[in-house]
């Protein structure tokens, strides 16, 4: 009766085990710092929206308060939100970063979308090359009318 060595499957064993694991770590830590950044992005697309809402609701000079919502002006809307992320750093924070300003075809909210490119700490082959990361907001100014 021959006996066969084994040893040699045990290291091919060991090393596919070890690339597997070390696969799962890079992908929960891409995972993770993509999250993070969308995060961010998510916190500046809110404040950009409040921020272009608040200060592009002109109508109320224009048409008063009998609307539920607040007219915005489009000019007025995109200064608001382009100063709002400046003074945020948003270039800085998000090198790249793509910023789209919408009005409703009413007039009355503001849809801020940004898009920037994806930062991640560790690659794996075959990944995408330019991996990019978005986040959208949308806000608008109302008219509460009530009794105290």
């Amino acid at each position: 009766m021959r006996h066969r060595d084994e040893q040699g499957q045990v290291t091919l064993l060991i090393i596919g085990f070890a690339s597997i694991l070390l696969m799962a770590v890079v992908v929960v830590i891409d995972a993770s710092s993509a999250y993070l950044q969308r995060q961010g992005l998510d916190n500046l697309a809110d404040g950009a929206a409040l921020y272009g809402a608040d200060l592009g609701a002109a109508g109320v000079y224009e048409e008063g308060l009998d609307a539920e919502r607040l007219t915005q002006q489009e000019a007025a809307v995109e200064a608001a939100v382009r100063e709002y992320l400046a003074r945020a750093g948003a270039g800085r924070k998000y090198p790249g970063i793509d910023v789209g300003v919408r009005v409703d075809p009413v007039g009355r909210s503001v849809t801020v979308r940004l898009e920037a490119p994806l930062d991640l700490p560790l690659t794996i082959p075959g990944s995408p090359s330019n991996p990019t990361v978005g986040a959208s907001s949308t806000a608008a100014v109302t008219v509460v009318t009530g009794t105290t």
